[in-house]
């Protein structure tokens, strides 16, 4: 055992001293114009290194350098710049004086991939025809590098607009990267980092294996695990957060990006499928997508936390908000891509309604859009609709629905309106407008349709109780019903609709069930939520008292009008009105009958003359 340390020491021993030997043979600033030469022969880049290189032996023998940059020919700022940088060398090559970097690692770098930073194009090249393939050189690695790390660095990124002029720019920070190769170019690859923009924090880390043979022509990549947060203003209270996975392709010439095997979640919802991009001006996206499921009232914060009610374990009507709208500025946006989608989506849940398989099929031509197909199932109903939206035109938005069967209950809560009907709604129409959010359907849109209603009610407002009670209280001969509900039922109702800019006017309304029919018109101030009803009621059953008097009221239309606003509603009949004069006609026809009778007498005669001149 003695031996064995005693021989285990020397060994040590030489090993420092062999160290400190080379340290002090071999200066690091020799490698100085070599690093620089390689890297330029390489990668065409001018490598700047300020100040002494200098050793570093423990626990890595390593050279440190002060300030670093990596400088693009004729850009006015560097790809990359770091306060300082170690590299971690293999220590036999030293020996015959060879740098073989085994490591580099960065702390506190700035990278950027802006105009600023890359190489400036000849003002006499030749511009290649959009999608044409332009040979390039094949290019390898900088350095021979066997790992690179860098450490609390920023990205800065930036392209350039369709114009020439710059486009937005986006920070990355606080990156962290370990990236790792084999001799055949496979590369692993671990990052963590965040992203802050219009006060929203995005931070992600991922794991990821590459193949970097065909640098920089071609990069394919498998994202293992990619895991994220998305936090800040009109985000959820607990953010958006999941995990994903995918393959990712890139090619230079001509510039693309596949991405295949998508599987990635947010909070409670799932999305795979496929997608690809050609990076021309403008670049062309295609998007494959499936999903079991899409929980859009987590994903936008439409469904406040706690919503129930304490008493019956309900969950009780929350404010309406508006989320997620689109306004002028952000549908230019369509003028910056071209792109063709294709979503299926098993059940999609928005302001607490589901919706069963949907589909979307849509294309976007530079801010032209075309919708050709958005059909789903909602409850035992479906419904469909076609849309074009041209950013030029005004008004930018048509759309064409087509409803069949929808509980109207539910697209009243999808609408974030009063849910005072229920029913079973069909209807056809067209409407058009500038801007895709419920505000302006409210405010702004315009169109017209036909809609049916069957197994309608009314919530809070019985008409056949406010009737009859109202003839009740102004005539002895005819009781009111003792029992009502508190509800008016139709069991169908049809009418045609007409929107201008929050006034919607309802025409030709007509309703009928067993206890009375119902026609007239209304009209409703959307932005104020104020209505006015003008009907004319038939109440045939649930009459008692005389007998002809039921008769006459029967075949009355009673003139009923609800207004005000919705949550406070009021009515007004005019019962005695109608009342005296169907009596005064039923009089004056009984003596018109008896005239008749009688004309041969001058009884009947000084009658007929008196009711003619009445």
């Amino acid at each position: 055992m003695r031996r064995f340390l005693t021989t285990l020491v020397i060994l040590l021993v030489v090993l420092v001293a062999g160290m400190t030997a080379l340290v002090a043979l071999v200066n690091p600033n020799d490698f100085r114009a070599y690093m620089v030469r390689q890297v330029e022969e390489r990668s065409g880049y001018q490598l700047s290194l300020e100040g002494d290189l200098r050793w570093h032996v423990w626990p890595q023998l390593s050279i440190l350098s002060g300030k670093m940059s990596l400088q693009a020919p004729g850009a006015s700022l560097p790809v990359v710049s770091a306060d300082n940088m170690r590299l971690d060398v293999k220590l036999w090559p030293l020996l015959s004086h060879q740098l073989v970097v085994k490591q580099v690692l960065l702390k506190g770098a700035v990278a950027r991939l802006t105009p600023e930073s890359a190489a400036p194009r000849p003002t006499n090249a030749p511009v290649a025809p959009s999608g044409s393939f332009t040979p390039q050189e094949e290019s390898g690695w900088t350095l021979d590098i066997d790992r690179l790390k860098i450490a609390d660095s920023l990205l800065i990124f930036q392209r350039s607009g369709q114009s020439g002029e710059p486009g937005e720019q986006i920070n990355v920070r606080d990156i962290n990267l370990e990236m790792e190769q084999d001799g055949e170019r496979q590369v692993k690859l671990t990052v963590s980092s965040r992203i802050n923009r219009d006060q929203r924090d995005f931070t992600f880390s991922l794991a990821a294996d590459m193949d970097m043979q065909h640098y920089p022509q071609q990069v394919s990549a498998q994202i293992a695990s990619f895991d994220y947060q998305l936090q800040g203003a009109a985000m959820p209270a607990e953010g958006i957060h999941g995990q994903g996975s995918l393959q990712v392709s890139y090619q230079r010439q001509p510039e693309r990006i596949e991405i295949r095997n998508l599987a990635l979640s947010a909070n409670s919802s799932q999305l795979r499928g496929d997608a690809s991009v050609q990076m021309a001006t403008p670049p062309t996206w295609t998007l494959n997508l499936t999903s079991d499921k899409i929980d859009l009232d987590a994903l936008l914060g439409l469904r406040p936390s706690g919503d129930t009610d304490s008493q019956n374990g309900q969950k009780a009507p929350g404010k309406p908000v508006i989320a997620a709208e689109t306004s002028p500025d952000s549908a230019q946006a369509l003028r910056g891509f071209n792109a063709q989608l294709s979503l299926q989506v098993k059940e999609l849940l928005y302001r607490g309604v589901t919706v069963n398989q949907l589909a979307l099929q849509a294309k976007n031509d530079a801010g032209r859009l075309t919708v050709s197909t958005l059909s789903g199932l909602l409850g035992d109903g479906q419904f469909s609709l076609t849309a074009q939206m041209d950013v030029d035109a005004t008004p930018a938005i048509a759309v064409q629905p087509v409803l069949k069967n929808i509980e109207l209950a539910r697209l009243l809560q999808a609408l974030a309106l009063p849910q005072n009907l229920s029913g079973i709604l069909s209807m056809q129409g067209q409407l058009s407008g500038n801007e895709l959010s419920l505000t302006a359907l409210s405010q702004q849109w315009r169109g017209s349709g036909r809609m049916e209603v069957t197994s309608l009610r009314a919530h809070g407002l019985n008409i056949q109780q406010m009737i009859q009670q109202a003839i009740a209280r102004g005539n002895g001969n005819i009781q009111a019903q003792e029992r009502y509900e508190r509800y008016t039922e139709m069991q169908q109702v049809s009418a045609l609709a007409q929107l201008n800019a929050g006034d919607l006017r309802m025409t030709a309304i007509k309703g009928s069930s067993p206890l009375m029919q119902v026609t007239g018109s209304s009209r409703l101030d959307l932005p104020g939520q104020r209505c006015d009803i003008n009907l004319n009621v038939r109440v045939l059953q649930g009459w008692r008292g005389d007998a002809r008097l039921i008769e006459v009221l029967q075949n009355s239309e009673i003139p009923l009008r609800v207004y005000g606003p919705w949550n406070n509603l009021s009515y007004q009949l005019q019962v005695d009105q109608l009342l005296r004069k169907r009596l005064q006609d039923e009089v004056k026809k009984r003596l018109n009958d008896w005239a008749d009778k009688n004309q041969q007498q001058q009884k009947g005669k000084d009658l007929k003359q008196l009711l003619e001149r009445l």
